[in-house]
């Protein structure tokens, strides 16, 4: 199949198929005689194993170790278990980042209770202050990425 018809069969931009194959996760397709790419059965269920996983919020590189673990099936899903329990983790913190950012944000509501002129607004006047600690060091998370 061409990659239109990949991208149709796992609801896939056709440029997020050609990252997951720049990426390394993806096997890159044969080519045909003119030169369109082949894909096959096993690129649609790798394909749909990598959606799967990211719909999870996995990341790329917690992907790719499921992936050589899929990909080897001898011995036991131990190492499978562990990178999950990782992943449990990594998504408990974010919902403790989240938490705290809800507070904050609500904290901030409350400094304007009523609309008032912009000169006298509290929110805009806390945002132009420097910010919270730990706001600060939350700027170093990226979605997606543990």
């Amino acid at each position: 199949m061409k990659i239109g018809q990949l991208a149709a069969a796992t609801d896939t931009p056709v440029e997020t198929i050609r990252y997951y194959e720049r990426a390394g996760l993806l096997p890159t397709a044969p080519r045909t005689e003119g030169n369109y790419r082949d894909y096959a059965e096993s690129h649609v269920q790798r394909l749909s194993f990598i959606r799967h996983c990211r719909a999870l919020d996995m990341a790329l590189d917690e992907i790719r170790t499921l992936l050589q673990f899929q990909d080897a099936p001898g011995g036991d899903c131990g190492g499978v278990n562990a990178l999950l329990d990782a992943h449990i983790g990594h998504v408990a913190q974010r919902i403790r980042e989240l938490r705290a950012l809800e507070r904050q944000l609500k904290a901030l509501r409350s400094q304007c209770q009523d609309a008032q002129a912009k000169g006298d607004c509290g929110i805009l006047k806390s945002l132009a202050e420097e910010p919270a600690p730990a706001v600060q060091a939350r700027r170093r998370h990226v979605h997606g990425v543990h």
